[in-house]
Parts: C-alpha cells; structure tokens; sequence
C-alpha cells in the first residue's frame, strides 16, 4: 500500500464535510510494516466540536486498489471513548482470525456512552468513513454497511439518513421499533421512521432500491427475531432484493454466525451503486 504524502494529509486533516461542519481528522502516523502487511490501525476524527477514536482495518498492500469499504457499528457494550472496544466483538474478530487478507477495508466507529448511531453519532460514523476511504483508497461504489444489535438498527437508520451512499446492508439482530423487552431498550428505535403508521412498511420503501441480507437468531430474548422477520417482509413487499437468514439456536449473538457465513462476502463485495 503506497504511503500517504505529507500534503495528502495535511489535506486530508483540513476537510470540511459540506452541510455537516465536520472536519476530517486523519492521524498523521506513518504507515508502518505491520499496516502494509494487513491489520487495524487507528485513526482519529473530528465532528463539529467532538474527537472521537476510530479503527481501520487494512487489508494488505498486495491486494488491489481500491478496495471495497465495510463501515461496522458496534453494539451497546462496545459503546465508550477508548477507541478499542468496537473491534472486540463482531466483526473485529472475524477479521483477526483472517489475517491480513481479507480483500476489504473495514472502518470501525466508537458511539459514546449512553447513544445510538443517530444525530451526531451518525455524523461521526461517517465522517470517519469518508476520512478512511480517502487515505487508504477505498471505492465510493462498493461501500457497504453493517451492525449488530444497536449497530443494526444503526444500520437502517444510516442508509435511511444516506440512501444514495451505501451499496448493500447487512443488519444483524437489529430492528426498527422498540424491541420491548427491557426498560433499558424503551428508547432503541429508527427515529427517522417511529412516526410512520408502520415503520417497517416506511423504512421498506425509502430503502427498496439497496440489496440487504438480514440476520437474526430464532431464540433471541433481546432484540425479537420479529423486528427482522417484519422488516424482510416489508422489503419482499415491495419487491426489494433481500434475503434473510435465521439461526434456529441462536440467542442474540448472532452476529459469529452471520459473519462466518461463507456465500456473505461474495455477495457482498458483488453489489455495486
């Protein structure tokens, strides 16, 4: 992987996100041996008044540019300022256990405390987006995005804030509504949507037109595998390209499974805007 010039940095540093006041943060550490072999380095990024930590992994240099772009939103336990949780679940050891070669580059955002990936968290998620596809040369039009729990309600909530930006989704055990079965959970929802006489009708519609695969576990006692069986209905409804695959013992860890699913990468990297 070639290394960044000190003016693309400076450059990069210097961006301003149109409409968002949101200025691009890059680290200004050189790419090291470890970076060009495949692995996380981490970043840093500035939206509006707030700094937020953020990971990337790199595949290795050998691999051919520009790479497809993963953006990850971590669940509720990842959520904090350390800049390290959110690659410890999920996605982050699926990738660890692939080494350097896994042909896309992934960037991992860190929600704060006590949010969701709504309002100035998303504009965070996506700043920081943006500020990895530039410097490690990733393609606009293979972007994809995915969560789990939080993060996969995070991941309706995103493409519907951005419905021209994301060229498939993967939502795993998130949902739309309310999941109801905790105090703590009253709270978790799509707010772009809540409104609607039905939000999963509505979410459906505004996003037909991006393929989804949507995971869920049948015995999840967090987030009910209805949130997703209503959401792949609604898409099927209005003849979207979606799939859906539920595990039958799975409880709410779902997500091991769903990203060791074999057929997920290749349709994944095959979706294009």
């Amino acid at each position: 992987m070639p290394l960044q010039s000190t003016a693309r940095r400076r450059l990069l540093q210097g961006l301003a996100i149109a409409g968002a006041s949101t200025v691009l943060g890059g680290c200004a550490t050189a790419l090291t041996d470890r970076d060009t072999a495949g692995g996380f380095v981490r970043r840093e990024v500035r939206a509006g008044a707030r700094s937020s930590a953020f990971q990337v992994f790199v595949p290795a240099a050998r691999l051919p540019r520009p790479l497809p772009v993963v953006l990850f939103l971590h669940g509720s336990g990842e959520r904090g300022d350390d800049g390290e949780k959110q690659t410890q679940a999920g996605l982050g050891p699926y990738l660890r256990g692939r080494g350097g070669d896994f042909p896309a580059l992934v960037v991992f955002p860190q929600s704060p405390e006590g949010e969701s990936w709504e309002g100035d968290t998303a504009t965070m998620a996506l700043a920081a987006l943006d500020a990895a596809t530039e410097e490690f040369q990733g393609d606009r039009a293979r972007t994809s995005l995915t969560g789990m729990s939080r993060g996969g309600y995070g991941t309706w909530s995103l493409a519907l804030r951005e419905p021209a930006r994301f060229a498939a989704l993967v939502p795993v055990c998130g949902g739309i509504t309310p999941p109801g079965t905790r105090p703590d959970l009253a709270s978790l929802q799509v707010e772009s949507t809540h409104a609607a006489a039905d939000p999963f009708s509505e979410t459906a519609r505004q996003l037909r037109h991006i393929p989804s695969w949507i995971f869920h576990g049948a015995r999840d006692d967090v987030v009910p595998p209805e949130q997703s069986r209503r959401m792949h209905a609604a898409l099927r409804a209005v003849g979207a390209d979606v799939r859906y695959t539920e595990f039958p013992d799975a409880n709410h860890n779902s997500w091991d499974a769903a990203y060791r699913t074999e057929a997920l990468w290749p349709w994944l990297f095959a979706q294009q805007r």
